[in-house]
């Protein structure tokens, strides 16, 4: 379990070596006269203190109520419940609770009904008076939004597990779907994405065993429905409005009907195989898939089939799980997942960008614990790569099975700056990641996060994926990240698969000249992964399609000077790039615009003071709203290492630039190609159309 902190003391790597000393020699003047000197040094000397003794960073991800909610319910389930951490998450959960009752999936977000369900349930279990005003102002919420009746399918899971709603108004999802081959076209595992599929098979067995864990009557929360809970049957309607919708749930009715038929051999079977891939898939010590929602059903899994924690898989789950929860003096929540490769490379970038020299000992440790982070294992990736060799990165300390595109790319970028290519076996390794990430491009010519051609988003249709996030498409920001990678190489646009990228991209691109953003809040997001990575390749910023981008930026500049967005524009695309500002999107928006030549203009002059002014020493910049996107629409993130890597990054760039010196990025650019030696080429591979 991490206690909260990033490091401690005993391992904290000294910051004034003598190496840093002389890197900032050269401010010396400036560093107590000029702002930016002043900010950029102190900032990159702050995260320079956050790094671990081990060499990597690791700040703390949060998400919304929904996941202590489910930590607690999952305690309920095990007999494992500490009263004392009980106490402390709900105290959590009341603290994020909105004036009107409800509970949002952000900060500054609406009440939204899922989450209000489950935190009220979560406060009702850990023994919160229903008669207090906070639950009675929730209860009103919940009952005059539809009731516990209209929350999404996990929480109907999530109650139907602890009796208060009958199983039949779960969506089916038979065991039996464990044997669906790839060319069946309906429906199986492998069109579905990582974390889809690591859910869904703990979830084939909870549903093929029907769980109830019996509750007391006051622990009960009857009173959140409008109807009676016991008599509830289809929540899952027609809707006139889509026939692809109407058909599966005319498939799902159908389904139940079947189940009954299903002979008890091959239901035990069946059972039995998602057993099988279920402890495949979580022999590691970051747990199945490494996120929360898979980890908690696969231990409840293994509980059902009658394994305690003397099953090594059970124990390491459960392990896993109780890593994820961050207790320090001011609370206690528990993360979705955590981020160590992400801001470990995020902040090699920040600080090499920074001026930071590339032998300084916390920029080769962390180099060297990302080369110890490669992933050389054959993951679900594979099955459709079978020739592409390993050599990706993950998110988190552990998820071997599943390596990603974005942090691969991202770690690339991070070793580029910190010339780890210098050192020919490093340079073998970097070779390695380059054409695993080459080789995960999509036919459409873009890239997605964790699979190829995970594209069947018809299957978002389902009754089961109410949450609109089954599949793993290529995105744009995705897309330009791999291409700027490619042009920090030595690719160029004649390339085939930059080419193709960049043909994806001006198919993406919004008609207001934006991006949308996937993985981060939103179409800032996407914009700037787009033009960095349109920048690196050297591509002429006067073309109309880039001036779009550029002028729609220029346009949601907020008066302050700094820019923002909130999670409701992926509800409501007219609210793109409008909201408070944020560090952390500030500084996104100014790393497009300097990437495509805008760093003398008014507004990156204004967004550079809007940083400056906003820097509040060690603490880094303060930031409230969430700017990280887990499944848009649904569940978002705040990455708590934002706030620090992001904005010294954009300063690092802009400092070196008005100087008249070239950005860590262009150096690597001027050097020329790199020649990465014999590798595996994936365009003989694997052929694209």
């Amino acid at each position: 379990m991490h206690d909260g902190t990033t490091v401690s003391e005993a391992t904290r790597p000294t910051l004034v070596t003598d190496m840093l000393r002389i890197q900032h020699e050269i401010h010396a003047p400036a560093v107590i006269s000029d702002p930016l000197a002043r900010t950029v040094q102190h900032s990159a000397d702050a995260l320079l203190e956050m790094q671990a003794g081990e060499g990597f960073w690791r700040f703390d991800l949060e998400a919304d109520t929904t996941i202590p909610a489910e930590y607690l319910f999952l305690q309920y389930f095990l007999g494992s419940v500490d009263v004392t951490r009980q106490a402390k998450l709900a105290d959590y959960i009341l603290s994020r609770q909105l004036q009107d009752g409800s509970w949002p999936l952000y900060e500054g977000g609406p009440g939204n009904i899922s989450a209000s369900v489950k935190s009220y349930f979560a406060l009702k279990l850990a023994g919160k008076d229903p008669a207090s005003p906070e639950m009675k102002l929730a209860r009103q919420w919940v009952l005059t939004h539809g009731g516990a009746e209209n929350a999404n399918v996990f929480t109907r899971i999530t109650l139907a597990v602890y009796g208060q709603i009958p199983w039949r108004t779960v969506p089916a999802m038979m065991a039996e779907v464990i044997w669906l081959p790839k060319w069946f076209l309906l429906f199986n595992l492998h069109k579905v994405s990582y974390w889809s599929r690591c859910v869904i098979v703990p979830l084939l067995i909870i549903f093929a065993t029907r769980p109830v864990h019996a509750l007391t009557t006051n622990q009960g929360i009857t009173e959140l429905f409008v109807s009676n809970p016991g008599a509830l049957k289809h929540l899952d309607r027609f809707n006139q409005g889509s026939l692809l919708k109407n058909l599966f749930i005319l498939i799902d009715r159908m389904l139940k009907i079947a189940e009954s038929f299903v002979p008890a051999g091959l239901r035990d079977m069946s059972v039995r195989k998602a057993e099988k891939w279920m402890r495949e898939h979580m022999r590691g010590e970051g747990g199945i898939g490494a996120i929360f929602p898979a980890m908690a059903n696969a231990v409840m899994a293994l509980k059902i089939l009658g394994h305690d924690a003397t099953d090594p898989d059970m124990r390491r789950g459960i392990k896993a799980i109780e890593d994820l929860v961050i207790e320090n003096e001011n609370e206690t929540f528990v993360q979705p997942c955590v981020s160590p490769i992400w801001d470990t490379c995020l902040s090699i970038s920040a600080l090499t960008e920074a001026g930071v020299s590339t032998n300084a000992d916390p920029i080769q440790s962390a180099t060297d614990w990302l080369f110890e982070k490669q992933v050389f294992v054959r993951g679900d990736w594979s099955e459709n790569a079978p020739d592409l060799d390993e050599g990706g990165w993950a998110f988190q300390f552990e998820n071997d099975l599943y390596p990603d595109v974005d942090d691969s790319s991202m770690v690339i970028m991070a070793l580029l700056r910190a010339d780890a290519q210098a050192n020919p076996d490093k340079r073998g390794r970097i070779a390695q990641g380059v054409n695993w990430v080459l080789g995960m491009q999509n036919p459409d010519g873009g890239w997605g996060a964790f699979d190829i051609d995970n594209h069947y988003e018809y299957l978002n249709n389902i009754p089961f994926a109410d949450h609109g996030a089954l599949v793993d498409p290529s995105t744009a920001d995705l897309t330009g990240r791999c291409i700027e990678m490619l042009a920090m190489l030595g690719y160029d646009r004649s390339f085939p698969p930059i080419a193709r990228g960049l043909e994806f991209l001006r198919r993406e691109q919004e008609p207001s000249g934006s991006w949308y953003g996937r993985w981060g809040v939103n179409y800032i997001y996407g914009t700037w992964a787009v033009l960095v990575g349109l920048g690196a390749l050297g591509e002429d910023p006067s073309q109309p399609y880039i001036r779009k981008a550029i002028n729609w930026l220029k346009s949601i500049q907020n008066r302050d000077g700094g820019w923002g967005e909130s999670c409701d524009s992926y509800d409501d695309p007219d609210l793109q790039g409008r909201y408070e500002s944020t560090a952390s999107q500030t500084a996104w928006a100014l790393l497009g615009l300097m990437a495509v030549g805008e760093v003398d203009s008014e507004c990156v002059t204004r967004g550079i003071n809007f940083l400056m002014r906003t820097y509040e020493g060690k603490g880094g910049w303060k930031e409230t709203p969430y700017t990280g996107t887990g499944f848009p629409k649904v569940f978002y993130l705040k990455y708590h290492g934002y706030s620090h890597y992001f904005p010294l990054w954009a300063l690092g760039v802009y400092q070196r630039l008005k100087a008249g010196k070239p950005t860590r990025q262009q150096e690597v650019c001027a050097g020329g190609p790199i020649e990465l030696g014999p590798m595996p080429v994936v365009e003989k591979i694997r052929l694209r159309p």
